[in-house]
């Protein structure tokens, strides 16, 4: 596959590997072992002079290794590794690449927070927190601290807050850090976060890349040296995607632009529609020429996204009675998929924080997060305005 071959095509074709009945898709290995012709054969896959498969749990399948292939490709990586979930994913490359401490920029899925705050700090890895106003504050933290990964997602969940990527890997590179970009809310296809500076993209596959709402997984891509350093953590902790997740993956992948851009179109049009509707106090998507960061989103991003945020006038109540009386979207956590989901973070996403860590977030109980799947944009549309009535 030539890397000039335009994404939608890589999409399609790259890893792919066709067996010898002439199947179109790489088949899946659903084996857990291997065997070889001989010990000498054996031994140039265990010491890595050829690619090969052995056992599964490592990574050496061959459904596994071409979806790999795939979804380097989209990031124009070297290499990437998938996981059983999107959390397995950010684990192993905090432990590969934060011991010395991690930094996370804003706000982020709440799992992730918990993980950061609660469960890394008791196993030694120092982490520091500094919410999106105090981004000014990373160079005092990095020439203090010396923490050797920053992380931070773009747009991040659920305020839609942008970071300059291009400037934070800039900085951060002047310190010796790493920095991971959490590309999940905007895909390979709305934004190419290696490309404007970052070392390692991180996704959760489950979303936008799956696509479905049927499979788990998460995926790392970047140079191979840098993810070659986190599959020891994959093997031993366990966190390997099945063979069948992995070829479910693979199938989603190649429609994932036209999916993308779909959603891309109707979350616009929504936000438009919502952006003047006297029940809501705000929009948050990056799309809209009024939201804070749009100019920083049109220089990094060439779409903007299928996610999108309400605030409404009133109180998590309020919010409360607007979803129970949506028809067309589903009252669900989780995102990327056909059908329109919607979902107060103070109800699921980030339902572990306290009401005061979600206030100094901006994160308020009046905020529903939506995302925008396949349907006609005009019936979405209709069935917020239904919602939003009496409240």
């Amino acid at each position: 596959m030539k890397s000039d071959h335009d994404l939608s095509t890589r999409c399609v074709h790259a890893g792919e590997v066709r067996d010898a009945e002439g199947s179109p898709h790489t088949p899946i290995y659903n084996t857990t072992t291997f065997g070889f012709t001989s010990t000498a054969d054996l031994l140039d896959v265990v010491e890595g002079r050829r690619p090969g498969n052995l056992y599964t749990r490592y990574g050496l399948n061959p459904t596994i290794r071409s979806v790999e292939v795939k979804l380097a490709s989209l990031e124009n990586a070297e290499s990437a590794l998938v996981f059983s979930s999107g959390m397995a994913a950010e684990a192993a490359l905090f432990f590969a690449h934060g011991r010395r401490g991690i930094v996370c920029l804003g706000n982020a899925y709440g799992g992730t927070l918990q993980l950061l705050s609660d469960q890394l700090p008791l196993v030694g890895v120092p982490t520091f927190l500094l919410q999106g106003e105090d981004a000014g504050r990373l160079a005092e933290v990095l020439q203090k601290e010396g923490p050797g990964l920053v992380f931070f997602e773009t747009p991040t969940n659920p305020t839609m807050e942008i970071f300059d990527i291009r400037e934070i890997c800039r900085l951060s590179r002047s310190f010796g850090a790493l920095v991971a970009v959490d590309n999940t809310f905007a895909s390979p296809i709305n934004q190419q976060v290696l490309a404007l500076g970052a070392d390692i993209a991180v996704h959760s596959a489950t979303k936008y890349l799956g696509g479905h709402s049927d499979l788990t997984g998460g995926a790392l891509m970047g140079s191979k040296d840098l993810i070659e350093a986190v599959a020891p953590w994959r093997k031993n902790l366990g966190q390997m995607m099945a063979p069948e997740i992995a070829a479910l993956l693979a199938r989603s992948l190649r429609t994932l632009p036209i999916r993308v851009e779909r959603q891309n179109q109707t979350a616009q049009a929504v936000a438009e529609a919502m952006r003047d509707h006297p029940k809501v106090a705000r929009v948050l998507y990056p799309g809209l020429p009024d939201f804070p960061q749009h100019d920083l989103a049109r220089s990094q991003m060439s779409g903007f996204g299928g996610m999108l945020t309400l605030e409404i006038h009133g109180s998590g109540e309020d919010a409360t009675k607007v979803v129970d009386r949506l028809e067309l979207f589903l009252i669900a956590p989780s995102l990327g998929g056909p059908e329109s989901l919607a979902t107060q973070p103070m109800t699921t996403t980030h339902f572990g924080l306290t009401p005061e860590e979600r206030r100094k977030r901006g994160i308020t109980d009046s905020m529903i997060r939506f995302s925008i799947g396949m349907e006609a944009a005009k019936d979405l549309i209709g069935d917020l305005h239904n919602a939003l009535k009496n409240i």
